[in-house]
């Protein structure tokens, strides 16, 4: 295993927020400057998202305050073809800019030299906010709910995940698929998920809390390797947020697994016959900074658009020949496509929200999204589901579709069972979601053509 215990211990009380003393919001550039000299750092890395929804970053070493500065006031040039590949940037045009969002610092708590990540987003040569660009697509989506319905669109992702370690004589075992809310000794990984919270909310992440998961596979077969199960749950924040936490979630863990020698898997699948990871996204329409009821009017409508475009969003959500699986696995995934209270196998569900003794609510109302797992594109993902929000705006007969969906029903029609079907589901969609041009049509005729391929098994 890899010795950095020590190093981490070290840097785990990096969080910015106590030590700025002053809202995120409020932080400048003159506020990064102090940071980086009161905390000894030496490097400053722009993280941003590529088109295949991993981080990616840009090291600096400034030279002074003043190049510190211009770093955080311009951020620096890239090639956009490499970022973004396939994507309609021609390589003999293909600068781009990386933008700084000064509010997203945080120290970087693996790094060997000490160093300040600043997510970053992406614009053209001429300052304007790149299209192609996931942090774009997102923000675009947000903005268009905002401006067609008043709601500002809160979102929260589950992130689940495997983790895998070689079987030991001295190993306390578990039961198969018998994890859930399991505790050392019988979970290995509960410290490195406790960790994963501490760094989480020391980077600005919100979390709401973390437990291991059902997902539990033997030794024997799992080819050598204890398989186990967890989940992070983030919470609520707006959509561009929300996405960017669920990379960086993804980021942390993956990062503490290969420091613990551990394997880490957010695959839809690890093994036949056991739970997948999902990606489940709970959604809470906010509205002059109140959570209307889980069944109010904006829940309503979101029901509406995300069963109506559940199955072109699998383009996003459910992008690996092991989704298909999954799903028709059918262990506490979607079967098809209905939406009900409590029903777990349901597209879309209406979770309980925990309440006090005096009946006050003590969390927020949420439309549960259940049909994404751990391959989805988060910023895509969540733009597809604001379009699809944006697109039910307009539905008359809404009380209709509301009961020929439900769980009840009996009518619910077929999650698409391979990506051929995936495929046919997204060109039926394209015109809600390119609505308002926040999905570029080069984008979505790239994701429609890698669907043939793949349903042609190319």
């Amino acid at each position: 295993m890899h010795d950095h215990t020590e190093r981490e211990d070290a840097r785990a009380d990096l969080g910015l927020d106590e030590d700025i003393g002053a809202p995120r919001s409020e932080w400048t550039p003159d506020t990064i400057v102090d940071v980086f000299h009161s905390h000894g750092l030496r490097v400053l890395s722009l993280m941003h998202v590529g088109g295949d929804g991993r981080p990616k970053t840009l090291d600096f070493v400034p030279r002074s305050d003043a190049h510190l500065r211009d770093i955080l006031d311009a951020g620096e040039r890239a090639d956009g073809s490499s970022i973004f590949p396939g994507t309609g940037i021609a390589p003999d045009a293909s600068d781009i800019a990386l933008r700084p969002r000064i509010s997203t610092a945080f120290v970087d708590p693996f790094a060997e030299v000490p160093a300040l990540v600043v997510l970053c987003g992406h614009v053209d040569r001429h300052g304007a906010p790149l299209p192609q660009s996931p942090d774009t697509i997102v923000r675009r989506a947000f903005a268009r709910v905002a401006a067609a319905s008043g709601v500002e669109l809160h979102a929260l992702g589950e992130v689940e995940y495997f983790l895998g370690k070689r079987s030991e004589e001295t190993d306390v075992r578990g039961e198969a698929d018998r994890g859930y809310h399991a505790a050392s000794p019988f979970v290995f990984g509960q410290e490195l998920r406790r960790r994963a919270l501490t760094f989480l909310a020391d980077m600005g992440v919100p979390v709401k809390y973390g437990h291991s998961e059902v997902g539990y596979i033997e030794p024997f077969e799992g080819q050598g390797l204890i398989w186990e199960q967890h989940e992070i749950e983030l919470a609520p924040t707006p959509l561009p947020a929300a996405a960017d936490a669920i990379v960086l979630t993804q980021w942390v863990v993956r990062n503490l697994a290969y420091r613990a020698g551990l394997r880490c898997s957010t695959d839809p699948m690890i093994l036949a016959g056991h739970p997948g990871n999902g990606l489940h996204v709970h959604l809470a329409p906010c509205v002059d900074g109140v959570y209307p009821a889980a069944i109010g009017e904006p829940a309503r409508r979101l029901i509406a658009g995300l069963v109506s475009c559940g199955a072109a969003l699998m383009a996003f959500g459910n992008r690996d020949a092991a989704s298909f699986l999954r799903l028709r696995q059918g262990l506490e995934a979607p079967r098809s496509i209905f939406w009900g209270a409590a029903n777990r196998h349901a597209v879309v569900r209406l979770p309980v929200v925990a309440g006090a003794a005096d009946g006050r609510g003590a969390a927020r109302p949420t439309v549960e999204f259940r049909l994404p797992d751990g391959s989805a594109l988060p910023h895509l993902l969540l733009a597809g589901i604001a379009q699809a929000f944006v697109g039910a705006l307009v539905i008359e007969d809404l009380d209709a579709l509301l009961a020929r969906t439900d769980r009840d029903s009996g009518a619910a029609a077929p999650i698409p069972t391979d990506f051929g079907e995936v495929r046919a589901a997204l060109i039926a969609a394209r015109g809600v979601l390119e609505a308002g041009d926040v999905f570029p049509p080069g984008l979505l005729e790239r994701c429609t053509q890698d669907l043939a391929r793949r349903a042609e098994g190319l």
